[in-house]
């Protein structure tokens, strides 16, 4: 996704519980860290009508794998951070390994 220029992913998801609670957290943090980009990842939470239960937990992760913010329960909610500009273009400096890709 850096190479089309993102500097935020979104990944809108409904993991189940049990695979949410193993991968959900690592996933993003590794996304974010692997694309030098923010990543917005909304997540429905909960038990739902056929008894299906979601992880939940959106969360926003900055791109040095940073949690800025994280829903911890269940249930609707905003979940709300600033992402920097300056913060980017500082963590993509230190790390430059985008530029190392060889294919």
């Amino acid at each position: 996704y850096r190479a089309l220029a993102a500097d935020v992913l979104l990944v809108p998801s409904a993991f189940t519980h049990v695979t949410g609670q193993a991968h959900w957290d690592l996933l993003l943090r590794a996304r974010a860290i692997e694309n030098l980009a923010y990543v917005v990842a909304p997540a429905q939470g909960g038990v739902h009508e056929n008894g299906r239960r979601t992880w939940g937990h959106s969360m926003l992760v900055d791109p040095w794998g940073g949690v800025l913010a994280q829903r911890e329960q269940d249930g609707a909610a905003v979940v709300g951070a600033a992402l920097d500009a300056d913060r980017l273009a500082q963590v993509r400096q230190q790390l430059p390994a985008l530029a190392h890709r060889v294919l």
